[in-house]
């Protein structure tokens, strides 16, 4: 299904577009072109990240950037392919996946010298589409663009939304859906899979090509090792650990951390089903499709080393030519991911705790914590905040107990906690502002996300979507203006299921 670019088609002079993939063996991809869209019109265009990307799209009016983010226009320089790759779903063993509504537009090198992939998500067929249509729903395009740019500014390692349209077509998902195309960035799109569906070719060359490019562009400093390869899998380990703990800070729910859906360089990636938690609940699942909970809030962790010991298992044969040899140095590492994210963890925790100094009680005053915010079935992000906000403000405090049905248990937690802090010399301000940084004030909620899709999906209107948006932009400053942002739904407007874009 190759198609070749002609000479005689438009391109945009959007910037310096290159692809370093292509440039791989024809196994590891396919050139393939975007299918035309009837009617592409702009949702959205990140301004902000062209400009940091070094894209120049202000030359063009919005029909020109509609056909360029709908993939009926090309940009100059790039050359679309879609990836190949394989993947662990749910446990179950795929030899064939790929990118099959995905098209890697270009990379570009951004304003602090990092290659960055550029790609267009629900733009058409590929090689890999297994039977699919290749498009993508309003909603989960809207629901992605909407996350990932708040993931961003919660510090969170993630995909990044560069521009939306809607196409003018219909898809079939549940019943006929508006049909949209998202353009995201990321470091790049190599993930386990890809790695696991070159190793299922038993092919070592291009197996070590493929290691040695991931090596270049993410880790070069694992050249210097004496086993570079073994070195490359320690910092995906610990890329990792660092992830999921971060995912855990915030209540994020991935929803289908398939092998497919983690990549190499350590960032989020294939939002699909996610969510963020409202009460916490460590079993707490939306992914429609994840009905065994493998993916639950608590079981990320677990998830994540699982993804890890089969990303191991690729390179075991350019890490020693000896089996067993290999499994024995591999197998530590793999083990060692639970120090890790235990640790991170534990930082995260004391600074949303607003702890400055490190005791040995203090994974117990953490835990303890969720434990009553589960057994109370209260909202994770709003006790935090609240929590930040009482030490300056007795208001807080009393809004902080009114969340408990039974306050007393919350009110004896508070009295352990203000012992933990009298032992930090630290004025309760300065506290305050450093546990803002970590405890935000709004996050993307489920049900508001929601009915931003529905009003754009039943009336056009695109008001509330940009106005949530505007919002994420600043997760942790303190704004009255955005209080109705911060409120939990009511049982109308819970969102209980979220559901794959495909």
């Amino acid at each position: 299904m190759e198609t070749p670019i002609t000479p005689d088609e438009r391109r945009l002079p959007i910037g310096t577009l290159s692809s370093s993939y292509a440039a791989l063996p024809t196994r590891f991809h396919t050139h393939v072109k975007p299918t035309p869209v009837s009617d592409p019109r702009l949702i959205a265009v990140n301004t902000d990240l062209a400009r940091v990307l070094g894209l120049t799209l202000d030359q063009f009016d919005n029909s020109e950037l509609a056909a360029l983010f709908a993939g009926n226009l090309l940009p100059q320089g790039g050359t679309p392919l879609a990836m190949a790759y394989a993947g662990h779903q749910f446990g179950h063993w795929v030899p064939q996946l790929g990118d099959g509504r995905a098209i890697l537009m270009g990379e570009v090198i951004d304003t602090v010298g990092v290659r960055r992939d550029v790609q267009w998500k629900g733009s058409g067929r590929t090689p890999y589409s297994r039977g699919g249509d290749g498009r993508a729903a309003l909603g989960p395009v809207m629901r992605e663009y909407l996350v990932s740019e708040a993931m961003h500014a919660l510090g969170v390692p993630a995909t990044r939304a560069l521009a939306a349209v809607v196409t003018g077509e219909r898809v079939r998902r549940e019943s006929l859906m508006p049909g949209a195309i998202l353009t995201r960035v990321a470091a790049s799109h190599v993930r386990v899979g890809t790695f696991q569906y070159i190793s299922s070719l038993r092919d070592t060359d291009a197996l070590r090509t493929l290691a040695d490019y991931v090596i270049e562009r993410h880790y070069p400093r694992a050249t210097e090792a004496a086993n570079p390869y073994l070195r490359l899998l320690e910092s995906v380990v610990a890329r990792q650990a660092f992830l999921v703990s971060r995912w855990m800070m915030v209540g994020f729910i991935h929803g289908v951390m398939n092998t497919d859906n983690m990549a190499i360089s350590g960032e989020t990636i294939d939002f699909g089903p996610c969510a963020f938690m409202d009460e916490y609940d460590p079993g707490k699942v939306f992914s429609s499709i994840d009905t065994m909970g493998r993916y639950a809030y608590s079981n990320q962790p677990k998830a994540a080393q699982w993804n890890l010991a089969r990303f191991a298992e690729t390179l075991l044969p350019l890490i020693h030519p000896d089996g067993a040899t290999a499994v024995t140095l591999v197998t530590p590492i793999i083990e060692g991911f639970t120090t890790q994210f235990e640790a991170h963890w534990l930082t995260g925790m004391r600074a949303k705790l607003g702890l400055v100094t490190e005791r040995h009680d203090d994974q117990g005053l953490a835990q303890a914590l969720l434990d009553i915010l589960h057994g109370h079935n209260v909202d994770y992000t709003l006790a935090f905040r609240l929590l930040t906000e009482l030490l300056c403000d007795d208001r807080a405090s009393a809004q902080l107990l009114t969340l408990f049905p039974h306050p007393a248990v919350m009110e004896a937690w508070l009295m352990q906690w203000r012992l933990r802090l009298d032992v930090e010399a630290m004025p309760p301000a300065d506290r305050r502002d450093c546990m803002r940084q970590t405890n935000p004030q709004v996050i993307p909620r489920n049900h508001q996300i929601a009915a931003a899709i529905l009003a754009a999906e039943v009336a056009n209107d695109f008001g509330p979507f940009n106005a949530l948006l505007s919002v994420l932009a600043k997760p942790f400053e303190e704004r009255p203006e955005v209080y109705a942002y911060t409120v939990p739904p009511t049982d109308s407007e819970r969102v209980r299921r979220t559901f794959c874009g495909t």
